[in-house]
């Protein structure tokens, strides 16, 4: 991922914390019959190896790992916004700027390997069940426990673990840190005035980086 000094992130809790956040990424692997890519929703085990590690399911009839070796690409895109600008003080006065695209992205890099193993697959399932309904603040959240044993184990069936211990990451959190800090301030204004999840995460992101 091509990412300038100013927009690099490293630090290894906030990597991780961001793609807890996220969940859902997109799994890319390259082999013989080209590249290919699932969508799936991820479990980080933060301090499974130096860099943790992840898992996801895919359904049985699902070979995309199994046919892919080597390393996979686990990409994680966070909130993300058009800039305009209208919100840089410069427009009003020498007019030269352009729009740009706000972002937060995880790039994870890792060899995967997959499981089917019915207790290590129904652990799994246990967390991401718990991590997704924690997420959707359910009065009661809904447990794997709640489903009849017989269903449980026929789901249990039909699925593929995937494990991808972390040899690589990196973030970008392209926030407008290469401009100045009023630049900065009235784009993440003019974002506060939008109504989307995104636009807000933005403004308050880029709020966060203005001593």
């Amino acid at each position: 991922m091509y990412t300038p000094k100013a927009f690099r992130e490293e630090r290894l809790q906030t990597l991780h914390e961001a793609i807890r956040e996220i969940a859902f990424g997109t799994l890319v692997t390259s082999g013989e019959g080209g590249i290919e890519a699932s969508h799936l929703p991820f479990v980080l085990a933060p301090d499974e190896g130096p860099l943790g590690t992840l898992y996801a399911h895919v359904a049985k009839g699902n070979d995309h790992v199994a046919r892919h070796a080597g390393e996979a690409l686990s990409i994680f895109a966070g909130p993300h916004a058009y800039i305009s600008p209208n919100g840089y003080p410069g427009k009003a006065t020498h007019h030269r700027e352009v729009p740009t695209w706000n972002y937060i992205a995880v790039h994870a890099y890792g060899v995967p390997e997959t499981f089917a193993d019915p207790t290590r697959l129904r652990a799994l399932l246990v967390r991401l069940t718990d991590q997704s309904e924690k997420d959707a603040a359910q009065p009661r959240p809904w447990q794997v426990d709640d489903a009849p044993a017989d269903y449980v184990a026929g789901m249990l069936n039909g699925i593929v673990g995937i494990r991808v211990p972390l040899d690589r990451i990196e973030g970008k959190w392209k926030l407008g840190q290469n401009r100045t800090a009023g630049d900065r301030r009235g784009a993440a204004a003019l974002l506060a005035e939008r109504t989307g999840d995104d636009e807000q995460a933005i403004a308050r992101a880029m709020r966060s980086l203005i001593a």
